[in-house]
C-alpha cells in the first residue's frame, strides 16, 4: 500500500488528518474499532501483549502504510492489536462506515484492499511460522533477516542494519525476554555472525541465519519488519 496512486485513493476516503505524538497510542487491543489510518508521516509500532506481560511486535509502519486490521461489514468489531506511536507524525483517518460504502461501489479500491489484507496475512503467517517451528533462537534469526530486508545496507564487511535497536526492542520482535535476547545475541557476536556498535547491528554471515531456520527465501515484501 505504498504506491502514490493507491495511497491517494485511500486518502480520499479519509474524513480528516490527525497529528500524532510519540508515546501515545492510536488504538488498543479490545477497543471498539471504528477507524483505519493511513500513515502520512511518522512511525507506528503494531504489537500484541501476551498474558505474562511480554510484548510481541508484529511490524513497524511508516509513510504509506494502512493501519487498523478491523473486520469490515460486521457489527461491533474490535481492534486485535495495539498501535503505539514511536515517532511524531500525522495520519489520515478513515471511518469504517465510509470505507465500507466506498468499497461496495469501487471495485478497484476493493481489489487494492483485499491485496493489502492478503499481504498482511502472509507476513504474519511467516512470522508466526518461525516462532512456532524454530523457537526463540529461530525467532531471533528470523527477526535479524527481516531487519536486513527492511533496513539493510550492504557494506564490504557485511550488511549494516541502518537503524539502531535496543536489545529490548529486538526481544519484542521475537516475543521473548530481554535476557534471552541478550544471551542469543552474545552467542552470535562470539561466533562472529554479527557485531553490534552503539545499537547498530551488522550481519557478517546472513547465510548462517537463513540455514539455521531453513529459510524459504520468501519475497522481500513478505519477509520484512516494516
Amino acid at each position: 500500500m505504498n504506491t502514490s496512486i493507491q495511497l491517494q485513493d485511500f486518502i480520499q476516503v479519509a474524513r480528516y488528518t490527525r497529528k500524532i505524538e510519540k508515546g501515545n497510542y492510536l488504538f488498543h487491543e479490545g477497543q471498539k474499532a471504528e477507524e483505519l489510518y493511513v500513515v502520512l508521516k511518522g512511525k507506528i509500532q503494531i504489537s500484541k501483549m501476551v498474558p505474562d506481560g511480554r510484548e510481541l511486535t508484529i511490524r513497524m509502519c511508516s509513510t504509506g502504510e494502512l493501519i487498523g486490521e478491523i473486520p469490515l461489514f460486521c457489527s461491533s468489531p474490535k481492534y486485535m492489536l495495539d498501535a503505539k506511536i514511536v515517532e511524531d507524525g500525522e495520519v489520515a483517518v478513515i471511518h469504517k462506515g465510509d470505507l465500507e460504502e466506498k468499497l461496495s461501489k469501487d471495485h478497484s479500491l476493493s481489489l487494492q484492499f483485499m491485496k493489502w489484507l492478503n499481504g498482511q496475512h502472509r507476513r504474519n503467517q511467516t512470522k508466526f511460522r518461525d516462532l512456532i517451528l524454530h523457537g526463540k533462537k529461530g525467532a531471533l534469526y528470523s527477526t535479524l533477516i527481516r531487519l536486513c530486508n527492511s533496513y539493510g545496507i550492504v557494506r564490504e564487511h557485511g550488511i549494516v542494519i541502518d537503524q539502531p535497536f535496543t536489545n529490548q526492542e529486538i526481544a519484542n520482535f521475537c516475543g521473548t525476554s530481554r535476557e534471552v535476547a541478550n544471551r542469543l545475541l552474545s552467542e552470535l557476536r562470539k561466533n562472529n555472525i554479527i557485531s553490534i556498535d552503539k545499537g547498530m547491528i551488522t550481519i557478517h554471515n546472513l547465510m548462517f541465519l537463513k540455514d539455521e531456520i531453513d529459510c524459504e527465501d520468501c519475497p522481500i515484501d513478505i519477509c520484512k519488519i516494516d
